[in-house]
């Protein structure tokens, strides 16, 4: 099973003209001089950043920034792509090869033999793993990147243990680890062994949060959100002087933030 292409939406065009737009940025005559002086590392923060842009016009549901971001974050894969060819590593077609050959080969369930009667056939982690195991990797942990965003990282850490049977039976076992590791970090004796524990505390609330089916990374975000709204309703109520105020009265704003939500 294929998917059918459309030529009249002529997007291999539209990939090819900010291909060229890019390669004309980077061009060491005629080019942008900042873009010519870029090099991976400098590039890829603006590439997580764009990153986190596209998951923010999504919880805003705003759809017209959604748009112009996945814009930006395209511009990133063909940056990066670009500067490759001019090393000599690889080219932008290669990039959309790859994905592509990878995308049918991990759901042959839809484009394989299997599509014809029914077959999931293998999961879609089954065949990461597979893969991993052919490009020599040697722990289920593999392949985990490191530049995650740490509440995702332990997530996926856990998850990946999980899978070679190591993991609690059930939420109750992560529970309990939080209240051990709180009272370890308590009796922390100073601030090495104390970052330590707190360390391991935020990691057993990631597993706690896991085993009730809850994404750490957007539930701290919601919080964020959340404490960003009322802090902000406090200072508008406050005015000027919010910062003078005790902190008995900065709670009574708190309070009355939170019961402005209700």
């Amino acid at each position: 099973m294929t998917c059918p292409s459309r030529p009249e939406d002529r997007l291999g065009d539209r990939i090819s003209r900010l291909a060229a737009i890019m390669e004309r940025l980077r061009d060491p005559e005629t080019g942008c001089p900042w873009d010519v002086e870029q090099d991976f590392g400098s590039i890829a923060p603006y590439t997580i950043e764009e990153a986190y842009e596209v998951a923010d016009a999504i919880g805003r549901d705003d759809m017209a920034a959604l748009k112009d971001e996945l814009g930006d974050l395209q511009l990133q894969v063909v940056f990066h792509a670009r500067m490759a060819e001019e090393a000599g590593h690889f080219a932008l077609s290669d990039v959309l090869d790859g994905i592509s050959d990878k995308m049918v080969r991990r759901n042959p369930h839809v484009f394989g033999p299997e599509a014809d009667d029914g077959d999931a056939g293998p999961g879609w982690e089954a065949i990461k793993e597979a893969e991993r195991a052919e490009k020599g990797g040697n722990s289920a942990l593999d392949g985990v990147a490191t530049a995650l965003p740490a509440l995702l990282r332990a997530e996926k850490l856990q998850k990946r243990a999980a899978r070679t049977g190591f993991d609690w039976p059930d939420a109750s076992g992560p529970r309990a680890k939080i209240d051990e590791e709180l009272s370890e970090a308590e009796c922390a004796k100073n601030d090495a062994q104390r970052a330590e524990e707190i360390g391991d505390l935020l990691f057993a609330v990631v597993n706690w949060a896991r085993h009730l089916g809850i994404d750490p990374e957007t539930a701290l975000r919601a919080a964020n959100a959340k404490f960003e709204r009322r802090f902000r309703a406090m200072e508008k109520q406050a005015g000027p002087g919010f910062s003078g105020l005790s902190l008995d009265e900065m709670e009574r704003l708190w309070t009355a933030a939170k019961r402005g939500e209700a």
